[in-house]
């Protein structure tokens, strides 16, 4: 049985230094633990809080017994650096790598730090909050504020899986709209300036202790396979299958962005580029990286990609600048944001952008969004595309080989690559003098009161089947359908009972005025022989 009582205590009076037994301030409780051990501790001054103390300490014991007992109790009274401790070891172990674990890490230690968390349980949303809202007064992004926040969450987040914590303190506390603040949007380069690009990288002296060449090839294989700054460091020469019916370059589950190994298709032009590239490179050991941009500059910082792209576009604008014909050409060219790392827009053209390069590329190939998905190696898909449509190796092959092929100084492909733009509403017809094998135009339904026709431009689902009628039965003399036999015939549109167009057909079509029928008539007579002849 648990019970109170006052320890009995020997004091020396301080006057006349005689040592005297009295009972302590402090009640005491004595209960055995779920193990049977007698226990026995301090509890309150006051006699009616000790006992509840007592009777929770019975209570805790009673649970244990029968296995109910509360394993984040412990957990609770640990420091907090503990916890940050063994949540770095966990990322560790988990194979995050080791760049994203000082990330983490380090915004959590800050955020602790800076509301003075000493336990798990001083963590609260209401104090996660206000230092998030000092970030953003500080100047700091939508985007920095919520990087700040996933570290947070996934630290609590782990504390729950771990038993450490009952409940997750920041589980309702939402990221914010970054598209309201973007301080950092990519654009894609056009052809000409990609093209000028590689050019003058070619031609340009070492940045961040990479060669021009080198650097070059960089850009054409991160505009071509759509690689990041962390995949293109990882390649080796193993990483490469250049001789194989379709070549390919392969990225490791541990530097892939979703933790998988990227296998992506390359192009024939890359290819050879590539071949000649590495005839340069005879000293290059297998599993020696290609492209050191994830390293650091000897006896510096770590390589910046963006300084690359900045300097190199800043070379290549002068180039482009001094083939100005005039002087008021180049004035011109100056008021341009052409080749300009940030254009007028405030959009970017850093390393990244390349990528951005490659996925507009393929839309303006005319890919489905499947292919475009599945070359870009993005995961967030729609049921339909994601589950009932399949792309293989031999599809992604063909839609890699009908991209163009990547420009360079001096090769064939840099007046191909230079040609690419981007099609849809940008081509103007020629009334006047249509082109042979252009989009032809066809008869539309006019509005009801209307006196001509109007004439658009086929699409091209439409051009690829001018026979409209082809298989369709048509109207004999008699009124009776029959087969069309020929592409010419043109039958009038009828509509049902709610029609409220009449059938009126521009002249300029080449076409007869007919009147307008009732949908449940049969062809008038001047219908009949038109649809006859």
């Amino acid at each position: 049985m648990a019970s109170l009582y006052k320890k009995p205590v020997v004091l020396t009076d301080p006057k006349t230094g005689a040592r005297v037994k009295t009972k302590s301030k402090k009640w005491w409780g004595r209960f055995r633990d779920e193990n049977g051990v007698e226990k026995r501790v301090p509890l309150a001054a006051d006699k009616t809080a000790a006992q509840a103390m007592l009777n929770e300490l019975v209570k805790k014991m009673e649970r244990r017994a029968a296995g109910l007992s509360d394993p984040t109790e412990d957990q609770r009274k640990r420091p907090i650096g503990e916890h940050v401790s063994d949540f770095t070891a966990y990322l560790k172990n988990k194979g995050v790598t080791p760049k994203q674990v000082h990330t983490a890490t380090t915004q959590l230690q800050r955020m602790i730090d800076a509301r003075r968390w000493r336990l798990i349980g001083d963590i609260s949303a209401s104090g996660a909050l206000e230092f998030l809202g000092e970030l953003r007064t500080d100047g700091k992004s939508a985007q920095t504020y919520n990087h700040y926040l996933k570290s947070a969450k996934q630290f609590t987040r782990w504390l729950v899986r771990d038993r450490r914590a009952q409940t997750d303190p920041l589980a309702h506390v939402s990221k914010l709209n970054v598209s309201l603040d973007r301080r950092h949007d990519r654009r894609a380069l056009n052809a000409d300036e990609f093209s000028r690009l590689v050019s003058a990288a070619t031609a340009g002296t070492p940045i961040e202790a990479i060669s021009g060449p080198d650097r070059a090839m960089m850009y054409v294989l991160a505009g071509w396979t759509g690689f990041r700054k962390g995949e293109i460091g990882s390649l080796t020469l193993r990483s490469f299958r250049l001789d194989e019916e379709s070549a390919t370059a392969t990225v490791s589950a541990c530097y892939s962005k979703r933790r998988r190994q990227d296998s992506q298709i390359l192009h024939p032009e890359v290819v050879r580029r590539l071949k000649e590239w590495l005839r340069t490179k005879p000293q290059l050991r297998s599993d020696e990286p290609l492209f050191p941009v994830s390293g650091r500059v000897p006896g510096g910082t770590e390589r910046k990609t963006h300084k690359m792209m900045r300097l190199d576009l800043q070379a290549a604008r002068r180039a482009w600048l001094d083939e100005a014909p005039s002087i008021n050409e180049r004035r011109a060219r100056e008021n341009t944001d052409f080749l300009q790392y940030k254009n007028d827009d405030g959009l970017f053209a850093d390393f990244h952008s390349n990528r951005h390069l490659f996925i507009t590329s393929l839309e303006r190939a005319g890919l489905s969004p499947k292919m475009a998905q599945t070359l870009a190696r993005h995961s967030d898909v729609r049921l339909t595309l994601g589950v009932y449509t399949h792309v293989g190796l031999h599809d992604q092959s063909a839609a890699i080989a009908s991209l163009p092929a990547p420009p360079g100084a001096g090769s064939e492909a840099h007046h191909e690559a230079s040609s690419v733009r981007a099609t849809g509403t940008d081509w103007v017809p020629d009334r006047a003098n249509p082109p042979k094998n252009g989009p032809i135009e066809v008869p539309t339904v006019v509005p009801s009161g209307a006196e001509n026709g109007a004439i658009l431009l086929a699409s091209e689902t439409i051009q690829s089947a001018p026979n409209c009628t082809d298989g369709r039965p048509g109207r004999t003399k008699n009124g009776d359908l029959a087969a069309a036999a020929t592409p010419n015939v043109v039958v009038p549109f009828r509509g049902g009972s709610h029609q409220s167009a009449p059938n009126r057909i521009d002249k300029t079509a080449g076409l007869k005025k007919y009147p307008r029928q009732d949908s449940n008539l049969k062809p008038s007579a001047p219908e009949a022989d038109a649809l006859s002849s």
